[in-house]
C-alpha cells in the first residue's frame, strides 16, 4: 500500500495540477505512467515503492514551463517541494531528481539510475492506437493553426523520428513489453496508407470533440 500520507498528499495537491494540461499529458497519462512504474518495480526488490510512485507523479509537472527543459523543470520542482521532506531524506530526494530528469525520450544518455530507467520505459506507453492518438492531440493543442495536411506533415516526421528504426527512442526495462508494441507500431509506420487512414480518423474524433 506504501505511505498513505505521501500518496494522499500527492492526489490531492499534485495530480490535480495535470487537469489543465495538453491532451496528451493530463491525469489519465500520469496515472498510467504510475501504474506502470510500480508493475515495473515489482521485479526489483532493492526498489523504494514510494519513491517509484512519487517519481511517476512529477515527471511531467513542470510541462508549463516548457516542454523542451520540462524535464529539468520537473525534478527541480520535486526537489523544491518541501512537503516531500516529511518522507524522504536530502538523499532519496537527489535521486528522485535525477530520475524524473532522466526521464525523456530524447534524452542523449541513459537513465543514471534505475528509478530513472523505470519512469523512462513507463512514460513510453508504446500501444499503437495510443502513440497514435497522443501525437495527433499534441498537435491539435500546441498548433491549433495549422491546416489538416500540415497536421499529417508534423505527425509522420514525429513518428519517423521518435519510433521508426534508427529513431532516438530506447527501451530500459527488459520486463517491459514494449518491444513487441515497438515492433507493431513500425510495421503501421511502414505502410502509410494504413497510418494515414489512421491518422484523419483520430483528427475526426478529436476534432469533433471541440
Amino acid at each position: 500500500m506504501g505511505n498513505k500520507q505521501l500518496r494522499e498528499y500527492i492526489e490531492a495537491e499534485i495530480m490535480p495540477r495535470y487537469e489543465s494540461y495538453d491532451a496528451a499529458h493530463r491525469r489519465d497519462h500520469i496515472e498510467g505512467v504510475v501504474e506502470r512504474s510500480m508493475t515495473l518495480a515489482a521485479h526489483y526488490e532493492e526498489l523504494n515503492l514510494d519513491m517509484v510512485y512519487t517519481i511517476a507523479a512529477y515527471h511531467d509537472l513542470g510541462l508549463p514551463e516548457g516542454r523542451e527543459n520540462h524535464h529539468l523543470s520537473s525534478g527541480r520542482m520535486l526537489a523544491e517541494d518541501e512537503v516531500l521532506r516529511r518522507w524522504f531524506s536530502a538523499e532519496e530526494i537527489a535521486t528522485m531528481r535525477e530520475a524524473v530528469e532522466d526521464h525523456r525520450a530524447s534524452a542523449t544518455r541513459p537513465p543514471r539510475t534505475l528509478y530513472g530507467c523505470i519512469v523512462a520505459e513507463a512514460d513510453r506507453q508504446i500501444v499503437p492506437e495510443v502513440v497514435i492518438r497522443r501525437t495527433v492531440q499534441y498537435g491539435l493543442s500546441h498548433y491549433p493553426h495549422l491546416t489538416q495536411e500540415e497536421h499529417w506533415e508534423r505527425f509522420i516526421g514525429h513518428l519517423h523520428e521518435k519510433y521508426d528504426y534508427g529513431g532516438y527512442l530506447t527501451l530500459h526495462i527488459p520486463h517491459s513489453d514494449n518491444a513487441q508494441r515497438l515492433e507493431e507500431l513500425r510495421q503501421i509506420i511502414a505502410r502509410p496508407e494504413e497510418l494515414r487512414k489512421r491518422f484523419e480518423e483520430e483528427m475526426a474524433r478529436l476534432v469533433g470533440k471541440e
